[in-house]
């Protein structure tokens, strides 16, 4: 089964790259940045924060899971 972690517009304002990153989790977040690159690496930056911070969770999750079962 698929499902969709995050969804990602980018548009172009006035020489501004704007990025929304949508997220069931994590709500709506904007980046800005002149640069189109700028902006990728601050939205994967932001992603892989995210991700990180919830493979932790569930790892402590799991070990909590261990500990009861014992």
């Amino acid at each position: 089964m698929e499902e969709t972690l995050y969804s990602i517009e980018i548009h172009k304002e006035k020489g501004m790259y704007i990025g929304r990153i949508y997220s069931d989790v994590d709500g709506v977040r904007e980046f800005r940045n002149p640069k189109i690159e700028g902006l990728l690496r601050d939205i994967t930056f932001d992603i892989q924060l995210a991700l990180d911070t919830f493979s932790a969770r569930s790892v402590d999750f799991s070990e909590e899971q261990v500990e009861e079962e014992i």
